[in-house]
């Protein structure tokens, strides 16, 4: 069953029209895939001279990692503060996000990680072109820092 936006927001520190995904389609303990429809608002926050650059698919991926944390902490677990440490690899295959009609599909695959970092590939799709990929690492508990 999709976790929908409403469970976003609820487990999510971004709020508002920061909250770019719009529902979580399937995940597991490896990984989570989602979708959003965010790319074509005119007010998307990321969105800079009238353009969403394919860049700010980064924003997504790293929206879907904390969400997929949210899940293996539990129902009964206070959020963990994360924050994006680096990416790497990052392939753009496409000059912006906001061109097509079409809902974009967001993946987040977990390599590896511990009490303090987690390792993430990620891919960003729309009806099956990749749009951009890379690996992310994210840096947990990060408010202890």
């Amino acid at each position: 069953m999709p976790l929908e936006r409403a469970w976003l927001l609820a487990h999510l520190p971004h709020q508002g029209s920061m909250c770019l995904l719009e529902r979580i389609d399937d995940w597991n303990p490896q990984g989570i895939r989602g979708t959003a429809v965010s790319h074509r608002d005119l007010d998307n926050p990321l969105r800079a001279h009238g353009r969403l650059g394919a860049v700010c698919g980064i924003e997504y991926a790293a929206q879907a990692m904390a969400a997929h944390g949210a899940l293996l902490a539990g129902a009964d677990a206070s959020p963990r503060v994360g924050y994006l440490a680096s990416v790497r690899e990052v392939q753009l295959h496409v000059a912006r996000l906001d061109d097509g009609d079409a809902d974009l599909s967001v993946a987040a695959e977990l390599i590896g990680g511990d009490d303090r970092s987690a390792l993430y590939k990620f891919d960003i799709s729309a009806r099956g072109r990749r749009l951009l990929s890379g690996r992310a690492t994210v840096v947990l508990n990060g408010g202890a820092i």
